[in-house]
Formats: structure tokens, sequence, C-alpha cells
């Protein structure tokens, strides 16, 4: 698949089927991952990867208890521009309380993890502020998300399990305070379309040369 196509179709996919995804395939969506930019090469990335009925349910239970309490905190908009704005805010709040429902029946699951290292470098004159480290975990989670559409799997980057991120990563068997979660991918074959989402057009959001510079 071309790349750029690639790019602009891999959009969150919440509903999949039950057709099982091969681990090599899922591999090969790791090595892309592995390929990713990394600060000073530090690569703080690790993955667990999910696909045994046992583990997943508990991930599963902890994701639904996460997303259950997000939820419960937001506002729901009382107005919105159009119908069209408006029918694609419920699609995308059904879709994301379908995931919580049903993520234990998506084929894989992988959590990607960050290392917790010292990352902040100091001098005589302070700290230096060079980025954070997750600027080198999510490029990785990208890259896995685009290889994953190239093979016709869908994926969602989600992150709502950090609210019970110390519950998951015990029952993971992750060492206790060496990780933590960047994201929660599920991985499947999508039960829908894939697709162009809806964004911003890019010449709305660019300045060039100077804020406020923009080309329409």
């Amino acid at each position: 698949m071309d790349a750029i196509e690639a790019i602009m179709t891999t959009r969150a996919i919440r509903r999949f089927t039950d057709r099982p995804v091969a681990d090599a395939d899922i591999e090969t969506c790791l090595r892309a991952a592995q390929q990713a930019p990394s600060g000073g090469n530090v690569q703080p990335q690790q993955y667990v990867v999910v696909t045994e009925p046992e583990p997943k349910a508990v991930v599963a239970q902890w994701y639904k208890a996460a997303f259950d309490r997000y939820e419960s905190s937001l506002d729901v908009p009382r107005e919105f521009r159009d119908d069209a704005a408006r029918r694609s805010w419920e699609r995308t709040r059904d879709a994301s309380r379908h995931l919580a429902d049903t993520i234990q029946d998506a084929p894989a699951i992988v959590v990607f993890l960050q290392a917790n290292i010292p990352w902040e470098p100091r001098d005589e004159q302070g700290s230096m502020d060079i980025g954070r480290l997750d600027a080198s975990v999510y490029p990785a989670v990208q890259n896995f998300c685009v290889a994953a559409r190239s093979m016709g799997l869908g994926t969602a980057l989600t992150t709502v399990i950090r609210i019970h991120a110390d519950e998951v990563l015990a029952a993971l068997g992750v060492p206790e305070g060496a990780f933590e979660i960047a994201a929660l991918v599920p991985v499947g074959y999508p039960s829908g379309n894939f697709g162009v989402a809806p964004r911003k057009p890019a010449a709305a959001v660019t300045h060039w040369n100077r804020w406020g510079d923009k080309r329409r």
C-alpha cells in the first residue's frame, strides 16, 4: 500500500470481527514500531502483546473500569455547529463505548510501555528541557498502527487505561516501578471500513515563517 494512503486512512477502529490475527503479522507491526525515531536512540519502549483469553479478560476488566470513570466525567455538548458534527460526535461516543464493553474480544491487545528512567539533563545552569521522553514512544505507536493498516488490520490508540495502570501492570507481571503505560492498542480486522477521518484542514492550522501567516 502507498505510504500516504496508509497514513491518511489509519483511523481509530473500535469494532472488530472475530477473524484471528496471526502472531507473525503483529510481529511485523512491532518491527515497524521499532524503526520509529527515538531521542538519543534511547528506545525506552517495551511491548506486552496480550492474546490469551485470561490475561485479555483482566486487561478488559480494568479498561472498562477506567472508561466508565472517564465517560462519567465528560460533559455532553449542548450544541453542535451542524447535524454532521452531531452525528460524528455520536458515532465516536458509541464506538468508544462499544470498545470498552467488548475489548476482550479483540484478537490482540498491545500494551506499549515507557521506561521510568532519568531523562532531563542538568548542568551548572540547571535542568534542560529537551522534550518529553514519551516523544520517543508515541512515534513507535503510530508506526505500529500505520503498519497494521497496510496489512488490513485495524487499531485504536487509547490511553484511558492509565487510570488503572498499576493494576494492569501488576496483572501482566511488569516489574513494579520500572514502566508506565504509554498506550493500549487493540488489534483486529475491522467490522467496518477504513477511511479518511474528519480533521481540520492542514492549511487552517499552518503558519508560514511567522504566526498568523497562513496560505488559504
